[in-house]
C-alpha cells in the first residue's frame, strides 16, 4: 500500500492471500505496513499467547490483519458509549484501510470479514494506547467466538443470565449489555421466554463477559466500580463457566488468588 492509498478491506483480503504468516495451527497474520518485531509482540504474539487453546477449534481459520487505520463509509456516533464499545463489526461493504487518520466520526478500530472458510479480523494499530488496543483485540475476538460456540455452550451461559434476571440481579459487565438489559427490564420481558430483545441481550452479555475473561487472562485489569457494574458473585459465576468452556493456557490464572 502507498501512504496515500485507501483500500477496501475485501480488496486487501484478496491481496494478502498467500502471504499470511502462521502463528499457530489455526491463526495467522498479515501486516499492511512495516512493523517492528517489538510491536508484533505487543499487538499479536503476547495477546494470542493468553488465548485459550480451544479458541483455535472454534475459529480454525482466523487471520489477523494489522492496518494503520480503518475508515467507515458511514458517520458513526462519537458519544462516550459508542467510543467505549470498540468491538469489531461486520457491516455492509465500504470499510477502507487507510494510512491517514479518518475523522472521529468515521474511524473504526476493528472490523471482521468472512471469506469462504476463513475469517479476517482487521485491527487498526496506529496511535492506539496498548490497554485500549488489547480491549479492542479481545472484544473483536469475543464477538467471533460467540458466533462459533455450540448451542449447548451458549445455552449454559444464557441460563446463568436468565437466572440473574429472575433474581433481579443488578448491573452488567459493559455499556452495550447494560443498555440492552435496561431495555429487557423496561419491556418487562419474561426471562424464561424467548424474544428478539432478550436474545440480543443474552448475546451481548456473552460478548462482553467473554471480552473480560480473555482480557483478564492476558493482562492485569481493574473492573470499574459503579452503579452499573455487575456484582462480584454473579460475575465470578460467569467467568468460572467460561473457564470451563474455554480453559486458559496451562499456567495462566484467572483470579488473583490463583497467582
Amino acid at each position: 500500500m502507498q501512504p496515500t492509498e485507501k483500500v477496501p478491506v475485501d480488496t486487501l483480503v484478496a491481496q494478502c492471500d498467500g502471504h499470511m504468516v502462521p502463528i499457530t495451527k489455526s491463526f495467522s497474520y498479515f501486516t499492511a505496513m512495516p512493523v517492528e518485531e517489538v510491536d508484533l509482540r505487543r499487538w499479536l504474539f503476547d495477546p494470542i499467547a493468553a488465548v485459550p487453546p480451544k479458541v483455535g477449534e472454534v475459529l480454525p481459520h482466523l487471520r489477523f490483519v494489522l492496518v494503520p487505520y480503518l475508515e467507515s463509509p458511514v458517520v458513526r456516533s462519537t458519544r462516550k458509549s459508542a467510543a467505549k464499545s470498540k468491538s469489531a463489526a461486520s457491516s455492509p461493504k465500504g470499510e477502507m484501510v487507510t494510512f491517514r487518520r479518518p475523522t472521529a466520526k468515521r474511524q473504526l478500530l476493528a472490523h471482521y470479514l468472512s471469506e469462504a472458510d476463513e475469517t479476517f479480523l482487521f485491527l487498526a494499530v496506529k496511535n492506539q494506547d496498548l490497554a485500549d488496543y488489547h480491549y479492542v483485540f479481545y472484544n473483536g475476538l469475543a464477538s467471533l467466538i460467540t458466533q462459533g460456540l455450540t448451542e449447548k455452550q451458549r445455552v449454559r451461559f444464557d441460563a446463568l443470565v436468565r437466572e440473574e434476571l429472575v433474581n433481579e440481579t443488578h448491573g452488567e459487565v459493559d455499556e452495550a449489555s447494560w443498555r440492552l438489559k435496561e431495555e429487557v427490564l423496561r419491556q418487562g420481558i419474561d426471562p424464561k421466554r424467548n424474544s428478539k430483545t432478550l436474545q440480543d441481550y443474552l448475546s451481548q452479555a456473552l460478548v462482553d463477559t467473554l471480552t473480560l475473561y480473555l482480557h483478564g487472562l492476558c493482562c492485569d485489569i481493574d473492573i470499574e466500580a459503579g452503579p452499573r457494574q455487575l456484582a462480584s458473585r454473579p460475575l465470578r459465576q460467569r467467568l468460572v463457566l467460561l473457564r470451563e468452556i474455554l480453559p486458559p493456557p496451562k499456567g495462566i490464572p484467572l483470579f488473583p488468588e490463583e497467582l
